[in-house]
C-alpha cells in the first residue's frame, strides 16, 4: 500500500500520532504498552491513533493471541517522505540520491 501525499501529512500533522510514532520505531508494542508509556493519554485516545495511522499504512500489525501489537512502516514513512521531497523540493531530492547513489 502507498499512502497518498494528503493522508500522510494528515496523519502526522497530530502530535500524538508522531509521538506514538516514535515510540513504534524498531520495536514492536501492545496498545497497553503504549498507553504507558504516553502517560495521561487514555487508551480509548492511543486506539483512535493507532486507528489513523493504520488506516494511512504507516503502521504495521500482528496478532498474538488477545492482543494486537504495533510497529512503524519505516517503508512506508521512507516512500511518503520521499515523494513529499521530490514534489515539493526537487533540487534537494535529486542531490539526495546522487549521494545515496
Amino acid at each position: 500500500m502507498t499512502t497518498d501525499s494528503v493522508d500522510f501529512a494528515k496523519a502526522m500533522a497530530d502530535e500524538t500520532r508522531q509521538r506514538v510514532m516514535r515510540l513504534l520505531c524498531q520495536r514492536w508494542l501492545c496498545v497497553g504498552d503504549i498507553v504507558h508509556e504516553m502517560r495521561g493519554i487514555s487508551q480509548p485516545t492511543v486506539s483512535h491513533h493507532l486507528g489513523i495511522l493504520r488506516e494511512a499504512g504507516l503502521v504495521h500489525m500482528r496478532r498474538d493471541g488477545k492482543q494486537i501489537f504495533y510497529s512503524l512502516n519505516q517503508d512506508e514513512v521512507a516512500v511518503c517522505c520521499g515523494r513529499l521531497l521530490r514534489n515539493f523540493a526537487p533540487e534537494v531530492a535529486e542531490a539526495a540520491a546522487v549521494v545515496v547513489d
